[in-house]
């Protein structure tokens, strides 16, 4: 049985320093050819109907990076959503930056404020973006939130479930993604989305996330609609319930 298209993708952005080196230029020329590959997918998922598309844009390990570089990082960030989010609020994207955001300068953290305020109310795509965030981090959130709970005696010990837990993670609500993606040649999550990708389904490539284009996003989905999803199932149960 083929899968339809999934309802969730999610995809590590990786390889826009490497693909501006290979050119000679500056890292940041990297990223902000990368915006563009932003633009198109979240242009392609419109199209075809996808519900859900999370970006890693920036890890909460990122801040290692040079000094220059991470501070560029942070204009590109808030220069793109000022240019940005009026478009996508007319094309019915709804957007939220997810992670630990106390981190970022107030002027982007009001600037985040605003573009969920003026998109809440839209419905053709749920685009989440990943900005300081960090697997482990998201976890670990949860845990302090259920623990406060706890503590506040909203909840006792033996609630604490899965679910319990699923509903104070960043993506709390949404599907889990369906489909993983990752540009730029390396086959790790690096952190990403460590609950969430438990069962989803993966797609590596190596091409350098600015040169990732529709027809190669199509061929990520086209692999996805082959696979068999068992969920822990045998493959002829999944089949009978087809």
């Amino acid at each position: 049985m083929h899968n339809p298209n999934p309802r969730h993708i999610a995809i590590i952005m990786d390889g826009n320093g490497r693909w501006a080196k290979k050119r000679l230029m500056p890292r940041f020329t990297g990223h902000k050819a990368g915006v563009e590959a932003v633009r198109n997918i979240v242009k392609a998922c419109v199209e075809r109907k996808i519900e859900v598309l999370t970006l890693f844009a920036f890890s909460s390990e990122n801040w290692r990076r040079p000094e220059e570089e991470v501070s560029l990082l942070m204009k590109l960030f808030m220069s793109a959503l000022d240019r940005e989010v009026k478009r996508l609020h007319k094309n019915g994207v709804r957007l939220r930056v997810i992670g630990d955001l106390s981190a970022f300068p107030e002027k982007l953290q009001k600037q985040i404020e605003a573009s969920h305020d003026l998109t809440k109310d839209n419905t053709l795509l749920q685009l989440n973006i990943a900005a300081n965030y960090g697997g482990r981090w998201d976890i670990v959130q949860a845990c302090q939130k259920l623990a406060q709970a706890s503590v506040d005696g909203k909840i006792s010990v033996d609630e604490i479930d899965e679910q319990q837990l699923e509903q104070h993670l960043s993506l709390a609500g949404l599907p889990e993604p369906d489909l993983f993606i990752r540009t730029g040649g390396e086959e790790r999550i690096s952190n990403f989305l460590l609950w969430q990708l438990a069962y989803s389904e993966f797609f590596f490539t190596k091409t350098l996330w600015p040169d990732f284009n529709i027809a190669l996003f199509d061929e990520a989905i086209a692999s996805f609609t082959k696979r068999q999803r068992r969920f822990g199932r045998t493959g002829e149960q999944v089949d009978s319930n087809a």
